[in-house]
């Protein structure tokens, strides 16, 4: 049985399956090449392959439950409406407040990732700067965050099959690179895993924007496999042509690898091309953020877990324009103060265990060999992360829960 319609004004249906897998793609293509592949080859070494290819069978598992409870409950807000209708309030509490809190990091990531690629100097400032310009773009509705989420995939799609390109074409490739050493481990590959997964997790997006989709029951379970799909395959291919090229050590000690590869190769002049590619891939990613952050506060605003004044819809723009001012505002203070590293390991945390849940309510409508897997996956790569990533996250969750518990008893 579906879920009713929300209480109070609600978003219209605007999105295609085209609209849907565009976003999804800006929300992950990008992410994990210029963020994310750094200290996941610290962590794997030699074994980064391996890490990429557990979390894209993890983030499969969480697409194929996601997928399946998205056309069922079509609504904004992603499994913090799916936790709520088939485990209970709590849980679907849990989802929506580690969603928001891990997507907050995530933002930050991405903001500070614009502004330590466009200039280093300032990184905060102009990841501030991002946040607000592309806060003022989703204040504008739905249309025209997926018309320049178009224009930035586009962009981003160009900038890696270059350095694909280049690279495997005119660079000193060896594919003894891509071998197996002595620094392998079964921890170090699972902890990246874990990281690498903060790369694939961008198809939520087209989840939490459920309310704004045409048929969700069709769009948004062709949309995020596709999405994932071609998010998959040029990982793989950057990856594979970066390794060969650098090789997973100066892979790990390096804080901008493609463009330190296309240097490698030959090709100083195409490095401003790289960053500015990065820059933007990061945009795309931070613009999808924003949308699903809201999006989530919206119905937990709707609820009343978070300020109902967050629940309200411009009346103009049909955008829930409260709650993205109010998200925008916070990943600006935590762009302006965090470390990017940081906020990768928290983010990936408290995202795993949003997923964890989402597993565990697909696991309520049959079919449970996936959901099992999916549900496995995000506990083991959760609580193998950095330590201090674990403990942050985990702390942070409990807040929420204590948090949850002092409105119940005031209740």
């Amino acid at each position: 049985m579906n879920t009713p319609a929300p209480d109070g004004p609600s978003l219209r249906r605007r999105l295609s399956t085209a609209d849907a897998v565009t976003i999804g793609l800006g929300s992950m293509i990008g992410a994990g090449i210029f963020v994310a592949l750094g200290p996941a080859a610290a962590a794997a070494g030699s074994g980064l392959l391996i890490g990429l290819a557990i979390a894209a069978v993890v983030a499969y598992c969480n697409a194929t439950s996601s997928a399946r409870l998205a056309a069922r409950y079509p609504q904004s807000g992603g499994t913090y409406v799916y936790g709520r209708e088939r485990l209970g309030d709590f849980w679907g509490y849990t989802a929506g407040w580690s969603f928001v809190v891990g997507k907050t990091a995530s933002c930050a990531a991405m903001a500070l990732t614009v502004g330590y690629y466009v200039w280093p100097g300032q990184a905060h400032a102009i990841a501030v700067a991002a946040v607000v310009a592309l806060t003022a773009v989703n204040y504008a509705g739905i249309q025209k965050s997926a018309l320049l989420t178009r224009v930035i995939v586009a962009v981003v799609l160009a900038v890696l099959a270059a350095v694909v390109v280049i690279v495997l074409g005119f660079g000193e490739v060896d594919c003894a690179r891509l071998a197996f050493g002595d620094d392998l481990s079964v921890r170090g590959v699972l902890q990246a895993a874990g990281l690498l997964f903060f790369a694939f997790a961008g198809y939520a997006r087209i989840a939490t924007l459920g309310e704004e989709v045409r048929d969700p029951a069709r769009t948004i379970p062709r949309a995020i496999p596709i999405a994932l799909g071609i998010t998959l395959v040029v990982y793989a291919v950057v990856a594979v042509a970066v390794l060969t090229e650098v090789g997973s050590t100066g892979l790990a000690s390096s804080s901008a690898p493609l463009a330190d590869a296309v240097r490698a190769a030959g090709f100083p002049g195409f490095e401003p091309v790289v960053r500015a590619g990065a820059a933007v891939a990061a945009l795309g990613s931070l613009l999808a953020l924003i949308l699903g952050v809201s999006r989530t506060t919206l119905a937990m605003a709707r609820d009343r877990h978070l300020p109902p004044v967050l629940a309200a819809v411009h009346p103009r723009f049909n955008s829930p324009h409260r709650a993205e001012l109010a998200v925008g505002a916070v990943v600006a203070v935590v762009a302006a103060v965090v470390d990017v590293r940081g906020a990768i390991g928290f983010s990936s945390f408290a995202v795993l265990l949003y997923y964890a849940i989402a597993n565990a309510a697909a696991w309520t409508l049959g079919r449970k060999v996936i959901p099992a897997i999916g549900l496995g996956g995000c506990v083991l790569l959760a609580f193998l992360l950095p330590v201090t990533s674990m403990v942050v996250g985990a702390g942070v969750v409990l807040v929420g829960a204590a948090a949850y518990g002092m409105r119940l008893r005031r209740r």
